[in-house]
């Protein structure tokens, strides 16, 4: 792991920008001098780690005393695309513009995005917890395809916080019985990019024997402020 920059923020967290091989990623951690338990944040496929509200949430989680990180896996942010997922993100597209079945192309795209990342965050895990400022245990929090799998082949992760879940690959939706870590699984109950019944019908299905759903009114990007805070308490009761 190679830092290329960093930077003491306002709120005294420490960021800093590093690369694992082809992996770009970001790294926040507290002031304290205490190994800091992690957190794995992830955002939604394709997106960039520099997301305004991935980054937003990763500092307050830092200010709350843990360490975070995040990366854009094969496929996200700026990495490379291959022609087949730009394709069928294109079709995406132009099927929910035209209220077309979706649920073939979007197995098309997140399902190989979903395989070929896990890989690379075990790696950047391996990474950060050989840094002195990191002890564990360690959570993840976002994506909820990519999250499932990582929770389902990663013993280390202790628990996790997920987002909508209405739009899962198939595998992932089997994989999910097999998650039996504690979870908190966040649901916009009006989110027109996520069919609610599929999120809940999700939620059933994972086999842990605590988990919590926080449903709120609203669409996607409406999640309220307080489930910032919400989460950080979750990760408390379970990385501390």
């Amino acid at each position: 792991m190679h830092f290329t920059s960093e930077q003491r923020l306002d709120d005294g967290v420490l960021e800093r920008e590093f690369t694992l091989g082809e992996i770009p990623g970001t790294l926040w951690t507290p002031e304290s001098a205490v190994p800091a338990p992690l957190i794995l944040m992830a955002h939604n496929n394709g997106l960039p780690k520099a997301e305004p509200r991935l980054v937003a949430r990763a500092r307050l989680s830092a200010a709350y005393g843990y360490a975070v990180a995040t990366i854009d896996a094969a496929g996200c942010g700026d990495r490379p695309r291959s022609a087949a997922a730009e394709q069928a993100r294109a079709d995406l597209r132009r099927a929910m513009q035209a209220g077309e079945p979706v649920d073939e192309i979007f197995e098309s795209l997140v399902a190989p995005l979903v395989e070929n990342a896990v890989p690379e965050w075990r790696t950047t895990l391996d990474a950060l917890l050989a840094l002195p400022e990191i002890g564990g245990p360690v959570g993840y929090s976002g994506w909820t395809a990519l999250g499932i799998h990582l929770a389902a082949v990663e013993p280390r992760i202790a628990a996790a916080g997920f987002f909508a879940g209405g739009y899962v690959p198939l595998a992932q939706r089997e994989e999910a019985r097999q998650v039996t870590i504690p979870l908190l699984l966040l649901l916009q109950w009006d989110d027109e990019g996520n069919p609610r019944q599929r999120a809940l019908d999700l939620f059933d299905a994972f086999g842990s024997k605590e988990k919590t759903l926080h449903a709120n009114l609203g669409g996607h990007l409406g999640t309220p402020w307080f489930e910032r805070e919400d989460g950080d308490r979750f990760f408390g009761r379970h990385l501390k």
